[in-house]
């Protein structure tokens, strides 16, 4: 297949608080970049070869979907890390489990996974491969 996925955009509503989110909680790593279509300082988060661009609830950036929506995203992640450690990771930081784990079907297979939210309330899955 020619197809991967290079990045997908949040729309947030306090890009601060989901900065701390992603990075401190899920392990991410903050990027900031001047964009090259318009000249203006953006902030990504980056994991493995992938990112996750931040757009502001009330100032996103041309283009944009057309609906951009805070809490509107569903995705998972596939972790290297046990969701026994994920669990107390979550349980430290005061982040409830909204189900799991449980077995799903994920792109390559089965998946183990556990289902949070983030501060927008996207529904975050953090998944094991089985």
């Amino acid at each position: 297949m020619t197809l991967f996925i290079d990045h997908v955009v949040i729309t947030v509503n306090d890009i601060n608080l989901s900065i701390d989110f992603y990075t401190n909680i899920l392990g991410m790593e903050l990027n900031e970049f001047t964009s090259t279509s318009d000249n203006i300082r953006r902030k990504s988060l980056k994991f493995g070869k992938q990112k996750i661009n931040l757009h502001e609830n009330l100032k996103p950036f041309e283009p944009h979907a057309s609906n951009p929506t805070p809490g509107s995203m569903d995705i998972c992640f596939v972790s290297m890390k046990s969701l026994d450690q994920w669990m107390k990771i979550f349980k430290n930081s005061q982040i409830q489990i909204e189900e799991g784990p449980v077995i799903k079907t994920g792109a390559n297979g089965p998946i183990k996974s556990i289902y949070i939210r983030d501060p927008d309330n996207n529904l975050i899955e953090i998944s094991n491969e089985i």
